[in-house]
């Protein structure tokens, strides 16, 4: 085995819809599925509990987040950097 072995950390991009809770976000992840038997581009959406150490992210901010080991019962991400903020 060789000590050199890194975790290739899982990231992605997503939407800020919600920052109501102390130190977490709310992100809203959107992808296009091909429908299998129509061929159709269907969107499709995952809702993801993230940890804002700071209290930086407005709702509608684009931000990076990375998987972490769990934080609590639904929090195992982490917010890397803010991408785009949301215009005002």
């Amino acid at each position: 085995m060789t000590e050199n072995t890194e975790k290739k950390l899982r990231t992605v991009e997503g939407r800020v819809v919600s920052n109501k809770m102390d130190k977490t976000v709310t992100v809203l992840l959107e992808r296009q599925v091909k429908h299998e038997l129509y061929g159709k581009y269907i969107r499709r959406s995952t809702k993801l509990h993230a940890h804002d150490a700071d209290n930086s992210c407005n709702e509608g901010d684009i931000v990076r987040v990375v998987e972490i080991a769990p934080m609590s019962k639904t929090k195992n991400w982490r917010v890397v950097e803010i991408v785009a903020r949301a215009a005002e």
